[in-house]
């Protein structure tokens, strides 16, 4: 019967023991810290790393992530988004546009004590769906109402983007949040709208097409317009050079040497000059 009783006490220690070593215990996943909260003396100096640590069983611990996490804004179920939270933004004109995005977060390891405080022990991802969420929303829409929405929806969607990351960058940053990777995913407007900025673009792309041909035809032109400068040029070259051999060869028949040929061409040919009243007649021998 004692050692009954002992086995029971045995196996109501060991469970005993379990229990208080599963409620000391709490495991810090790869890329988040623990922030703890003692309910005697409040929140505890030392913020816990990745890995498995042991508290007091009136400590709690609040995980927030510090590797890069995305997150999401859109119509469709996609990440941390499984409802429509698309939203609505206006254009510098006050054209309406319906904006899907996504952003990447992370909590500043060295400023999650004061996140925690600051969010009344809210957990990373509640203050995402409380505070993030609602704010990368709003302060998106100041950013848009800068740009007209041909450039949104056009070829300045990237340069928005990169004005949208800066921006929300700089507003998370004191609160311990570090913002980057702001991208608009899809943009839409209505068909009216649509049709407008696409005819604009078509119009803009004609324009640097017939652009791009008249400057073809431009150079095209300068080229033959060289080419036959070159071609003047050589000729007037040739001619000049032709002229002076002319010179210099007309320069060079003299009175003498022309009866010097004459003489020549009689010793070869055997020709006899007869002489009239009036003129000389040169004939064969």
């Amino acid at each position: 019967m004692k050692k009954a009783v002992g086995g029971v006490v045995a196996a109501v220690v060991i469970v005993v023991a379990v229990v208080l070593l599963a409620m000391c215990s709490v495991k810090i996943p790869a890329g988040y810290v623990g922030v703890q909260y003692s309910l005697n003396g409040g929140i505890k100096g030392k913020v816990l790393s990745q890995g498995l640590h042991f508290v007091s069983p009136t400590t709690k611990v609040t995980k927030y992530t510090v590797g890069i996490e995305q997150s999401y804004l859109t119509k469709a179920d996609k990440g941390d988004s499984p409802k429509d939270e698309s939203f609505s933004a206006s254009s510098s004109e006050g054209k309406a546009m319906t904006i899907d995005l996504t952003y990447t977060y992370q909590y500043q390891p060295d400023n999650v004590a004061d996140v925690f405080s600051r969010f009344k022990g809210q957990s990373g991802k509640e203050i995402r769906d409380s505070f993030i969420k609602p704010n990368i929303i709003s302060w998106t829409k100041e950013v848009i109402a800068n740009y007209p929405v041909s450039d949104i929806l056009g070829s300045k969607r990237a340069e928005v983007n990169t004005e949208l990351t800066k921006y929300l960058s700089k507003k998370f940053e004191d609160y311990g949040i570090t913002i980057s990777n702001v991208s608009m995913i899809d943009v839409s407007v209505d068909k009216k709208t649509q049709k407008v900025i696409n005819d604009k673009i078509a119009a803009q792309q004609d324009a640097e097409t017939q652009e791009i041909k008249n400057r073809t035809a431009i150079a095209d032109a300068e080229v033959k317009k060289t080419e036959a400068q070159a071609k003047a040029d050589a000729q007037l070259i040739e001619a000049k050079a032709e002229a002076e051999s002319n010179n210099k060869l007309s320069g060079s028949i003299t009175d003498e040497l022309i009866r010097m040929k004459e003489a020549e061409a009689r010793l070869k040919h055997g020709w006899v000059e007869v002489t009239g009243s009036e003129a000389t007649v040169v004939k064969d021998k």
